[in-house]
């Protein structure tokens, strides 16, 4: 059975040789990112393996199809990049990682709350130079802030108890009813009380229509004044340029972001040789109370053998006629 993997890394290749996988099965890591000039090199492989910004609109679908491939096995919990009607016609089977370590990426949310707030990276910097000033340092205590939680699934709950472990006010925004709420000591409330009364804004939710710019312009204006806001879910959860004039004008007064609506062509990979191309990404690392990551937060040796795990069974269960995490459209 032949497996590629496409936008693969160093870190993939150890995880998945660690995962004790069939020894019939032959994988092909791809550095190359899926799409529709890169099709080509799934031609024979029954299963592609593909990541967060990979291409797999209709198009793609269809050359993988006519190149014989009969699954798709993302690497990731997140689906938005999927066009899961099309996978339906073709006859595709799609499966997913739901869960790998949701520890990881609330405690890169905390990471970069931290990083912003006590400015530790800045610290770094000097000390280095023998700068032993501490001019501009000042940060703010996060015991009894009031923490914004959008999404409340079971990396929002993580981070949830991550902050209440802090003493902070827990606000909690999600369509469905949270369970957790009195062990949490949290409020279920609207997105417009979160965005009202935290001080601390983390975003946690996934990415679909109704998501699509969840913070845009009109929102940032309802937010407190000096706000932190986070994200470690999808770069198109937020409006990115509405944030340079909310930055500029000091409506927002800490951004942490692992995660950018352009990232596809430059996250994952090093572009340090050259100008970088992306004027708004640019404008945003400008801003001394700006800290962006390239999309780590899911990176510890922890998730990373889940997700090898996951997907290994994620296959095993096909190849046996009984599909586990598939995904299928919605009507």
């Amino acid at each position: 059975m032949r497996v590629v993997l496409f936008s693969s890394k160093p870190y993939d290749q150890q995880s998945f040789n660690a995962a004790a996988l069939p020894q019939d099965w032959q994988l092909n890591f791809q550095d190359a990112h899926l799409r529709a000039d890169t099709a080509g090199l799934a031609a024979g492989y029954e299963v592609v393996c593909a990541f967060i910004n990979d291409d797999l609109s209709a198009t793609v679908l269809q050359q993988l199809a006519a190149g014989g491939t009969r699954l798709i096995a993302l690497r990731s919990a997140g689906y938005n990049h999927v066009d899961l009607h099309a996978a339906q016609r073709l006859g595709l089977t799609v499966v997913r990682v739901p869960a790998y370590s949701p520890h990881a990426v609330a405690e890169h949310a905390l990471a970069l709350i931290m990083t912003l707030n006590r400015r530790t990276h800045r610290a770094f910097n000097r000390t280095r130079e023998g700068d032993f000033s501490l001019r501009g340092l000042t940060g703010f205590d996060l015991h009894g802030k009031t923490v914004g939680i959008i999404g409340a699934g079971q990396i929002g709950l993580t981070f949830a108890r991550i902050m209440a472990g802090f003493g902070c006010h827990l606000l909690i925004n999600d369509p469905l009813p949270v369970a957790q709420l009195n062990q949490l000591g949290a409020q279920q409330v609207s997105l417009d009380e979160v965005l009202q009364r935290s001080d601390i804004i983390s975003l946690h939710c996934p990415l679909n229509a109704a998501t699509h710019h969840l913070i845009n312009a009109a929102r940032l204006q309802q937010i407190k004044r000096g706000v932190m806001l986070i994200n470690t879910g999808r770069g198109a959860l937020i409006d990115t340029p509405a944030l340079i004039g909310a930055l500029k004008s000091g409506q927002l007064g800490y951004l942490g972001l692992d995660v950018y609506e352009e990232e596809a062509d430059l996250f994952f990979e090093d572009c340090s040789e050259q100008p970088l191309q992306d004027d708004v990404l640019a404008r945003l690392l400008s801003f001394p109370n700006v800290l962006i990551t390239a999309h780590q937060a899911f990176l510890t040796h922890e998730a990373l053998a889940a997700i090898a795990n996951t997907t290994r069974d994620n296959i095993t269960a096909w190849l046996a006629g009984k599909p586990i995490n598939q995904l299928l459209p919605s009507a």
